[in-house]
């Protein structure tokens, strides 16, 4: 597969980038413990936990956003994207709905000037097509894509920034990966991503 002519910086949707096994194991309260969690933009440790497991989307944009020289906390993009209908938050019990494809194109296009559009059955095989018309591929997946061995539950329910792909191979960022290798220009087959992608998606130039 080409390297892409323009490298995409990596970001995680945590602060500390090896909380993931924590936060798998422990759940939100995990990220009480961040030592970085102001960079996120929040204004209490516990506006940061309930958000950071809800913002793979919000980390996707950052590094699209920071490949162009631009990096934004990521809880002043998630409290952007809510304000045109982009997560939706329930006053009862604090919980986040969210990643809502629609209003996030009319954001990015608003406040970034990103043209993109929403994708839905998107075949595997067809993503190398989606990349040649637009610079990235905000992918719907399983979280369990960071094991790669096993077999997901579920397709669907997480973002990651697909950044390349060819004929039979994929490269991506994935926000929630939990070391370098499944974190960062994760190579995979196509076949293999198959069993984890939901077949919908974003598709976004930068």
């Amino acid at each position: 597969m080409e390297v892409a002519e323009r490298q995409t910086p990596y970001f995680s949707q945590w602060e500390s980038p090896d909380m993931t096994l924590a936060v798998l194991s422990q759940g939100a309260a995990a990220l009480h413990r961040d030592p970085l969690w102001r960079n996120s933009g929040a204004e209490t440790i516990e506006e940061y936990a309930r958000w950071a497991v809800n913002v793979c989307g919000m980390a996707c944009l950052k590094m699209i956003l920071a490949a162009r020289g631009e990096v934004h906390p990521i809880l002043s993009l998630a409290r952007a994207c809510t304000g045109y209908g982009g997560y939706v938050v329930n006053t009862a019990d604090a919980s986040i709905k969210g990643l809502i494809y629609a209003p996030f194109v009319t954001f990015v296009a608003d406040r970034f000037g990103l043209s993109a559009e929403t994708l839905t059955n998107v075949e595997t095989a067809d993503i190398p097509g989606v990349l040649a018309r637009r610079r990235y591929f905000i992918a719907s997946v399983s979280s369990a894509v960071r094991w790669p061995e096993r077999a997901p539950p579920s397709k669907g329910g997480h973002l990651v920034l697909v950044t390349a792909a060819s004929g039979d191979r994929v490269r991506f960022h994935n926000p929630s990966g939990h070391d370098p290798a499944s974190q960062s220009d994760v190579d995979m087959p196509l076949a293999t991503f198959d069993r984890f992608f939901a077949n919908r998606g974003i598709a976004v130039d930068a």
